[in-house]
């Protein structure tokens, strides 16, 4: 079995802030292989009948333990997972607990109120850079074309099928079970057309007429691709001056992989790679920030820049993905940074070795791999400084 070293971390660094750790995560990410991996642990699987018999008194379940680290897998099996979690917390602190589960139960209201304050939230994302050095294979363009679920990651040649099946899967028991949408086939083609378009600029009417569904539909079959963690819903950065845009958002699908089959891409050509750099950046950033908020700044003469932080307190860090650093170009960036003088302005390029930084048309922009992105977001006093 891997360990997924990156992860083990988070997670015990989660343990030592909450008794109550939530892993989310869309299914076959591999939060179960995650779970086991980590040491000195009782794991419980709640799909089983008689591990959620156990479960009926809750005293005497946590009374009963053996170990002070506990997994409860699949705990949205449960017909009360909250109450549960919530008597651990306030009642048996001293035993940690890593709780697995729908997404929707993570973003339900009842289960946010039950627990607020009593626990971390870990959301295992699609495989990251770390995860590629500890399944030893680094190579980007497998994991592009592949995507980031191991066990697609890991097949012998591409699972073209496996692909279907999720979405098959993902239906059944995610969408249907949880949401109680009627529509499949309206749903998957609105689905298969966002993994299509994966990265652009999300209009309702665009999709409202192949899929035959009104816009108000549009609208809720993303909330729920959101609150699945399926779609990644970039929204713009502004101070709503005239000239940006404020409103509309971005939409990127949760892994190139998809992306690709979706495309119908069985191999990549170079211009395939710069839109799956960005994505695989995104997805690198999620994992790295945990839920802290990600935008995008574009006005309305067409100047973008993909990526903009801003933390509360300091100003904006603009962040632009190329494959090549060659291809990058200051007009995006000269143009943000008119409205939006401070700041760090980021160019994050596959092949760059060692980290430098250029001054182009007065902007200083520093030009780093995508570990340096993170370290520098990790610790931003090692940043690059201002324009």
């Amino acid at each position: 079995m891997v360990k997924r070293q990156q992860w083990i971390k988070l997670i015990e660094k989660a343990w030592t802030e909450r008794s109550i750790v939530w892993l989310s995560g869309v299914r076959r990410v591999g939060k179960t292989c995650l779970c086991q991996s980590l040491g000195n642990i009782e794991y419980f699987d709640c799909e089983l009948p008689r591990v959620r018999r156990m479960m009926e008194d809750p005293q005497a379940f946590w009374e009963g333990l053996t170990r002070r680290r506990v997994v409860l897998d699949e705990v949205h099996r449960l017909p009360n997972p909250s109450e549960l979690l919530k008597i651990a917390a306030d009642h048996y602190p001293a035993v940690g607990v890593l709780a697995t589960g729908s997404s929707t139960l993570g973003a339900s209201a009842r289960f946010r109120d039950t627990l607020a304050g009593r626990k971390r939230d870990v959301r295992l994302t699609p495989m990251t850079l770390a995860d590629l050095e500890d399944f030893q294979d680094p190579d980007l363009k497998h994991r592009f074309l592949r995507g980031g679920l191991p066990p697609f990651f890991l097949a012998k040649t591409l699972p073209e099928r496996d692909f279907q099946e999720w979405m098959d899967a993902y239906w059944a028991k995610d969408i249907q079970e949880f949401f109680r949408l009627e529509r499949r086939s309206a749903f998957q083609r609105f689905l298969e057309l966002l993994l299509a378009q994966s990265g652009g600029m999300f209009e309702a009417t665009a999709f409202a007429r192949p899929c035959e569904i009104s816009r108000t539909t549009v609208a809720n079959y993303l909330s729920v691709l959101e609150a699945t963690q399926v779609a990644h819903v970039i929204r713009p950065f502004s101070s709503r001056r005239a000239t940006e845009i404020v409103a509309a958002p971005k939409v990127y699908g949760f892994d190139t992989g998809f992306i690709c089959c979706y495309r119908g891409w069985s191999s990549l050509r170079p211009d395939d790679l710069g839109p799956l750099w960005e994505h695989f950046v995104l997805n690198e950033m999620q994992a790295a920030l945990q839920g802290e908020p990600v935008h995008y700044w574009r006005d309305k003469a067409g100047h973008e820049v993909d990526f903009i932080l801003k933390r509360r307190g300091r100003p904006p860090i603009a962040i632009e993905c190329k494959w090549s650093a060659e291809e990058f170009h200051i007009q995006n960036v000269r143009a943000f940074r008119y409205q939006y003088p401070e700041g760090e302005n980021i160019v994050v390029a596959q092949e760059v070795d060692r980290p430098y930084a250029r001054t182009l048309a007065g902007v200083r922009v520093a030009f780093d791999n995508l570990r340096g992105l993170i370290r520098r977001l990790s610790h931003p006093a090692r940043g690059c400084g201002t324009t």
